[in-house]
């Protein structure tokens, strides 16, 4: 999971195994931030769409931002709000960049430790080219 700025930028990433939900590795993204204020809000997609994360987010001062999925009963975002989620290009825009490192999309690294050392490199990469 990663974490970007308004321009797209990674300011936090995490790894973890395939087989946890999304929502559930939020809290561990966040703590890996580089920066220290916390975003004012978090831009997710359908998955991201819990009454339980959108709880703990509000205790750290963050507005969750996401679509509600079909099957929801009660609506609990309104249209205003949900206008930013258009803005949700520029941390896909950063995974398309990361996606130009090899190394990262064949994952050659048997270790995380060692993956997780060449997403830091290819994102100081990205933040070096955007300087």
């Amino acid at each position: 999971m990663a974490v970007a700025d308004s321009h797209g930028l990674p300011v936090g990433l995490s790894i973890e195994s395939a087989s946890p939900h999304e929502v559930k590795l939020v809290a561990s993204t966040l703590v890996e931030m580089v920066i220290a204020e916390a975003p004012e809000n978090l831009v997710g997609d359908n998955a991201y769409d819990s009454d339980k994360l959108d709880a703990e987010l509000r205790q750290y001062g963050i507005e969750l931002i996401a679509p509600h999925r079909s099957n929801r009963k009660n609506k609990t975002q309104d249209g205003r709000r949900l206008r930013r989620y258009c803005r949700r290009w520029k941390i896909e825009r950063l995974f398309a960049w990361l996606q130009n490192f090899r190394r990262l999309v064949v994952r050659y690294e048997q270790y995380a430790e060692n993956f997780l050392g060449m997403l830091q490199l290819g994102c100081c990469l990205i933040l070096l080219r955007h300087l």
